[in-house]
């Protein structure tokens, strides 16, 4: 990357807390936080899911999914099986699905530098061609959404 002029003294920068990377990294800073917007992507929309599905404690959950939710990326969905009392379960907002390009971005660079062998899991789009994550220019190629993509275990 190159810095325009005015940037090239860091210095000088008055970025500060209106930083985006800074942000994202506030808002995703605990792991159960992350694994939490996963989950999502996986399809898990009940609480007790994802509290079994992290495998970490109910409160660490809850503080997630209500970050989430008062950012945006995640809205509740009330739900009532027969007999029971109302409940909610969670779904990505248009914010949160838009995070599917960050979540691919990271699993793909742990597949390359950190697993030893073949990754765990595949995603691929509708045609079956793996998904891949790449830094380009061209507005014109079309954008794949969650829904579109299957997610296949690799033995």
């Amino acid at each position: 990357m190159t810095l325009e002029p005015r940037l090239q003294d860091r210095a000088s920068w008055t970025i500060g807390d209106r930083c985006s990377a800074a942000k994202v990294l506030n808002l995703l800073s605990t792991k159960t936080a992350f694994l939490t917007v996963r989950e999502c992507f996986y399809g898990t929309t009940r609480f007790e899911d994802f509290v079994e599905r992290i495998g970490t404690s109910a409160p660490a959950v809850s503080r997630a999914l209500k970050q989430l939710e008062s950012a945006g990326v995640v809205e509740r969905v009330p739900y009532r099986e027969p007999g029971r009392r109302v409940r909610d379960e969670y779904r990505l907002t248009q914010a949160g699905e838009d995070l599917l390009p960050v979540f691919l971005s990271l699993i793909q660079w742990g597949d390359m530098h950190l697993q030893d062998g073949r990754p765990p899991l595949s995603f691929l789009d509708s045609q079956g061609r793996r998904v891949q994550v790449r830094v380009t220019a061209d507005a014109a190629v079309p954008a794949v959404q969650s829904s579109d993509l299957e997610i296949r275990y690799n033995r």
